[in-house]
């Protein structure tokens, strides 16, 4: 049996890929371990300073399997505790990591596999690309996230139409909304994630992180709050290498060279 979620290592670049093609990279229990478990794998991965999330095939990802979900149902299983035990841990570790981490979504993204999109930090499109929320049309609430996330993207009202009517949104107006950094042809998304990711792994990792650190913060407090933990993590930043080593250049009039610590 292949494994249905890939990682690899290549240039300071963790891929992972969710590899069930077949059932258009659906989520099976199995699968959401494996994947949390190739997320925790990058975060801890010091040769590892960016991150891309991508789907096999002709879908990034179609949410939650729904036959086994049936399966659960009949058997009297319900949700069977997956959005504590899987989603929840997954979303937060792709939001917790201090690291970046970028979504090439090459087709379909519907309910937690748009949510994992928008978890990411940046988010390149496929021109074939397909966003949508889906769960109203199953009955359900939105989850992994999706309900913090879409609307810091695209703000409340739109937000709310979004997950009400459960519209897809294809890769232009994705792009007009916010909700994708980049729309490139179908045959230029590998190239075009793995070059921005590439940039990202050879930039200041400990300082991409503090930025992912000061954004989520300052969400949820207020200015106060907000102001000290930016002197925080200002703080933090000072003591990397990165950092005097990118003054003494710029002093120097020579681009830097940043090491990721």
């Amino acid at each position: 049996m292949a494994e249905t979620v890939l990682y690899d290592v290549t240039g300071g670049v963790g891929t992972i890929t969710l590899n069930r093609p077949d059932g258009m990279n659906s989520l099976t229990a199995e699968m959401k371990e494996a994947l949390r478990a190739a997320i925790e794998r990058a975060a801890a991965d010091p040769a590892v300073r960016a991150v891309v999330l991508t789907g096999a095939g002709r879908a990034f990802c179609a949410g939650q399997d729904l036959r086994e979900h049936g399966d659960n149902l009949a058997a009297g299983k319900g949700l069977d505790d997956t959005v504590r035990k899987h989603y929840n841990p997954i979303v937060l570790g792709l939001t917790g990591m201090r690291k970046p981490v970028v979504a090439a979504v090459n087709g379909v993204a519907a309910g937690a596999g748009a949510s994992l999109a928008f978890a990411c930090d940046l988010v390149v499109a496929s021109e074939k690309a397909r966003f949508a929320t889906a769960f109203t049309g199953i009955g359900l609430a939105p989850d992994s996230g999706m309900s913090w996330t879409l609307q810091r993207l695209v703000g409340r009202a739109k937000a709310t139409e979004l997950l009400l009517l459960g519209e897809p949104v294809k890769a232009p107006e994705a792009l007009e909304l916010g909700l994708v950094a980049r729309v490139v042809p179908a045959d230029e998304l590998a190239p075009a994630s793995v070059e921005l990711a590439r940039r990202l792994a050879a930039g200041p990792t400990v300082s991409y992180g503090a930025v992912k650190s000061a954004l989520d913060y300052a969400a949820t407090h207020d200015l106060a709050a907000a102001l000290e933990r930016e002197a925080e993590l200002q703080d933090e930043c000072e003591k990397t290498s990165d950092h005097r080593n990118a003054t003494e250049a710029f002093l120097k009039k020579q681009q830097p060279e940043f090491e990721g610590r």
